[in-house]
């Protein structure tokens, strides 16, 4: 009989459905993973849950175990936390860049073993977090520097969080809503609404996707200094402030990208380590900012995508995910 188990998909602007998928066997050098959590990112998935990927990047906005294509029906995601069943890796606990699902089955290369000193329920954040390690490898801060993260979601609280305990570094998170000053004040990095930040910043990292940020991020900026972009804007244009003091200051504005390692010498396997090593550190337990069922997601995620529900990372908790057959 057809092994099956239960999987989110998106299947048009603004609804979603838990679905029956089947599940194979795992084969030689696959593993068979039960689902303990996984995490919404609120920016891009709600970008995908509206429809908002724009036709010329379907390819590049794919993720690793993305069924289905752009706009939909597709199942996507890319937080996944679970025991590891039936495998080579039988019992330990693995982070999987995989969909909302109870149960998958993946090459065994695909999973990356989560240190004791993490708890699954906050290892769903590694995703993230390893864009953050990405972004400040792109970056390279020096000792001393002052820098600012210009908006407080989930990846620019991610950098934040990295980059607090930087040797000399002056760190703020700045963002319109006064409500992420509680984020920072846990993170342990100062906080600014975008008229009070300091500025002369050495680097500035920019995560709000808006222009008003992309804006504040060069108006905090010393001359020589740099914007490092992660912003997505999907299909969005945007107008960015090149003329007054841009060319004077000799600004730079260099984009980062996760699918890009940040570094030559590092392979994804050990970004992706570093990430979760971070992660021993119970300070990022403050970009958790709420929790639901797995079968809740269809109701929940419309919520998420229009603010309804105000999110980091939205933990999707599955108790017990049992095998269909």
């Amino acid at each position: 009989m057809t092994r099956t188990a239960s999987a989110f998909w998106l299947n048009e602007s603004g609804n979603g459905e838990v679905r029956q998928v089947a599940l194979p066997e795992p084969g030689p050098g696959e593993v068979e993973v039960r689902t303990l959590f996984s995490g919404v990112s609120r920016g891009t998935e709600t970008l995908v849950f509206r429809g908002g990927v724009p036709e010329n990047q379907y390819a590049v906005m794919r993720a690793p175990f993305q069924e289905g294509d752009f706009p939909w029906p597709v199942k996507y995601g890319y937080l996944n936390v679970g025991v590891v069943e039936h495998g080579h890796l039988r019992g330990r606990t693995v982070f999987c860049l995989y969909p909302h699902q109870t149960r998958y089955v993946v090459p065994e290369t695909s999973v990356t073993p989560v240190p004791d000193s993490v708890p699954a329920s906050r290892a769903v954040l590694a995703g993230t977090v390893e864009t953050a390690v990405n972004a400040v490898w792109d970056a390279r801060p020096l000792i001393g520097d002052r820098i600012a993260v210009v908006g407080g979601g989930m990846v620019g609280s991610s950098i934040a969080a990295v980059l607090a305990t930087f040797p000399g570094a002056r760190v703020e998170l700045v963002d319109a809503d006064p409500a992420r000053e509680e984020v920072a004040r846990k993170l342990g990095v100062g906080f600014a609404l975008p008229g009070n930040a300091l500025d002369g910043c050495d680097l500035v990292f920019h995560a709000s996707a808006t222009e008003p940020g992309l804006t504040t991020a060069l108006d905090l900026l010393a001359p020589e200094g740099r914007v490092i972009e992660l912003s997505w804007y999907g299909d969005r244009k945007i107008s960015v402030p090149l003329g007054e003091f841009f060319h004077s200051r000799r600004l730079t504005i260099r984009s980062s990208q996760v699918g890009t390692v940040g570094r030559p010498d590092r392979t994804y396997a050990e970004r992706m380590a570093v990430a979760l090593d971070l992660l021993s550190d119970d300070r990022f337990d403050a970009l958790i900012t709420g929790h639901s069922a797995f079968e809740e997601l269809p109701a929940v995620m419309p919520k998420l995508a229009d603010g309804e529900i105000p999110a980091l990372c939205h933990r999707i908790d599955y108790g017990q995910a049992h095998v269909s057959e």
